[in-house]
């Protein structure tokens, strides 16, 4: 256990992919007497729990150029962390089944094309030849890259974690904050389990507790965690591996190789927000119907185990990263809706730069606080 610290310089509240990464590169960028807070244990929550994807078919470029510096990080891993971290570039196959969906999808592709993504347009016909395990009836088509992913999101944080210690940052695991202190509009300290800590700025990187960290300061941020299902099937090789992630988008149902057997999940978009993370056994029935619908195979699958994680999704399905003028001193990079994993490396980076530096390269502007106050338009397509 970490000697306690009565004062710092930073706090990070969050300690999942987000809050290890940006703990990194702040260490790495020179910043001192940088803390981070867990309230249970490192990646034990939203990241650990999640699929692991990673992939540059985005419809906004800012999330592209994200996941793209993502990708390129994640291929060199093992050389600049010294941990294999089991990335695997099987690629991303969307479907589209609507009409609507499908003149999304070339639309995204002009827009991944120019910034280099070697994504590929895929008639029915083409799809099955390459996967012929699919049910295309029902399809306008796909775009695959190949360059897309997963990789082992509890491997990925502790690698960055472990950089973060070594370059001086002090983590503290089962520490909840319970308040943060605010005195004429400015970050004066946070309150916790373990006692009260003097600090002029904090970081909120809580993932599907960002909204209840921001009220600590007094802020409404549009942020809600909503639950999402994952089964694991036992040993299948009726698909040959590898297997992409293949997603349903206009279901919301997904599938990939999780060797020996299979990964899925879909998302109940009529479910109310909540912190639920129990299993409904009820609805994976409703996955399997689908499951079965889109590779009648997979009915021979049998299921493993499941488990439930969180997303934190925003009304556009883009995060809020930045600096809220309303509180000096806080800051976040929340409201991923279920892309933070494959984002964490490169917003960790991005927003180190912005609260070291007072500015960064990258174009946050799509991500700002007040878009939503703007009415904005120009969110993320892709939400699976």
């Amino acid at each position: 256990m970490e000697d306690w610290k009565r004062q710092a310089s930073l706090a990070i509240i969050g300690g999942g992919i987000m809050g290890v990464c940006l703990a990194f590169h702040l260490a790495r960028r020179g910043a001192r007497d940088v803390i981070l807070l867990e309230k249970d244990l490192l990646a034990q929550a939203s990241t650990g729990l999640c699929a692991g994807g990673v992939r540059q078919q985005f419809s906004h470029p800012s999330n592209i150029k994200l996941s793209q510096e993502t990708v390129r990080l994640f291929e060199r891993f093992a050389d600049e962390f010294g941990q294999e971290i089991n990335f695997r570039q099987v690629g991303y196959l969307f479907l589209a089944q609507r009409e609507e969906t499908w003149e999304e999808f070339l639309s995204s592709v002009e827009i991944q094309r120019k910034l280099n993504v070697p994504v590929e347009v895929l008639s029915p016909e083409e799809i099955k030849e390459r996967w012929p395990y699919l049910e295309v009836n029902d399809i306008r088509g796909g775009t695959f890259c190949a360059e897309d992913g997963y990789a082992d999101p509890y491997l990925v944080a502790m690698a960055f974690a472990q950089r973060a210690r070594e370059l001086g940052v002090k983590i503290f695991e089962k520490t909840k904050v319970v308040g943060i202190r605010i005195e004429r509009g400015k970050v004066k300290g946070i309150e916790t389990s373990r006692g009260a800590i003097e600090v002029s700025k904090v970081v909120d990187v809580a993932g599907p507790w960002a909204g209840e960290v921001a009220r600590m300061a007094g802020l409404e941020l549009p942020v809600l965690p909503f639950r999402r299902q994952v089964f694991v099937t036992a040993a299948f090789d009726s698909i040959p591996h590898p297997v992409p992630m293949i997603i349903d988008m206009d279901i919301y149902f997904y599938f990939r190789g999780d060797p020996p057997g299979l990964l899925m999940g879909m998302s109940d978009r009529s479910e109310p927000s909540s912190f639920n993370t129990n299993v409904d056994w009820n609805f994976l029935e409703k996955v399997i119907e689908k499951a079965i619908h889109r590779a009648p195979l997979l009915e021979k699958a049998r299921i493993l185990r499941g488990w439930g994680g969180l997303y934190e999704i925003t009304p556009d399905e883009n995060p809020i990263i930045g600096a809220i003028p309303e509180v000096e001193g806080f800051f976040c990079a929340i409201g991923f809706s279920g892309h933070g994993f494959q984002h964490g490396p490169s917003v960790g980076r991005v927003l180190s730069e912005l609260i070291l530096e007072g500015k960064t390269d990258f174009d946050l502007s799509p991500f700002a606080y007040d878009r939503f106050q703007k009415k904005r338009e120009g969110g993320e397509k892709k939400a699976v």
